[in-house]
């Protein structure tokens, strides 16, 4: 079952927080829903390469506030904070409402979110780079930032084969049961000149231990990873001492041949 549940949805309200944050009564719920999904789909595609993880959207009384998560804040903010402007008055129109306020969170280390992993390996296939050199890139990078495991499925016709198939390459854990583990999500589609090709990955960031504040914009700032940082140092040094020991035992041994 845990391979075909969400893993983001199985952790909301444990370990992870709603992306869209206001109350609604029956008979505009869905007018409310219906405008999330608008906002977030156009902000996608107006910001095309912004390097955008996820949009948080916030509403008041009178105020909708949008939260974008990007990895290139530069590009929307735009020379001297004009394209933000532009992006305002724009989204004012889109939702009707006057009053419209926008964030931007950067994300420091853009290796370990799954939506700008699979972004780049999407782009990576649009150009034509071999699929197998795009995920191991991309499996190595976030290793190396101090993710415990990632898992990447892609499935298409791989490198423009007659057949479509989909293969996976992993490296580490990601135990999707264990929901105490953070385990990012994503799910896009690269748009290829032999059809469309579809690139899952999964990033487990660490074991999240004792109460965490489910405010999405709070887990983006990175203090919880480097909580979990902090944990991979410990294990690293129970494997130091480890290695120690076995070395230890070597000596013994070779002491007993030459005597």
């Amino acid at each position: 079952m845990g391979q075909k549940t969400n893993p983001i949805g199985a952790r909301l309200g444990i370990i992870r927080g709603w992306d869209s944050n206001w109350f609604a009564t029956k008979t505009d719920y869905s007018k409310k829903l219906i405008e999330d999904n608008k906002i977030r789909n156009y902000l996608n595609a107006r910001i095309n390469k912004g390097g955008i993880s996820k949009i948080v959207i916030e509403r008041t009384l009178n105020k909708l506030i949008v939260t974008i998560h990007t990895s290139k804040p530069g590009i929307i903010i735009g020379k001297g904070g004009g394209e933000v402007d532009r992006i305002k008055e724009e989204l004012k129109k889109l939702c009707g409402k006057d009053d419209v306020q926008i964030n931007i969170l950067e994300i420091r280390r853009p290796e370990l979110d799954a939506n700008i992993v699979a972004d780049t390996i999407a782009r990576q296939l649009e150009n034509r780079i071999n699929y197998k050199r795009a995920i191991k890139m991309s499996i190595a990078s976030a290793l190396r930032m101090g993710a415990e495991g990632i898992k990447v499925k892609v499935g298409g016709r791989l490198g423009g084969a007659e057949i479509a198939r989909s293969e996976e390459i992993k490296q580490g854990r990601t135990p999707l049961h264990t929901l105490r583990m953070d385990i990012d999500y994503a799910n896009v589609f690269a748009l290829t000149v032999y059809g469309k090709i579809g690139i899952k990955v999964w990033i487990c960031k660490g074991e999240v231990l004792g109460k965490r504040d489910l405010n999405p914009n709070m887990v983006a700032g990175g203090k919880d990873m480097g909580e979990r940082q902090g944990g991979f140092e410990r294990r690293d040094d129970r494997r130091g001492g480890g290695e120690r020991r076995g070395g230890s035992d070597r000596d013994r041994r070779g002491g007993g041949r030459r005597n």
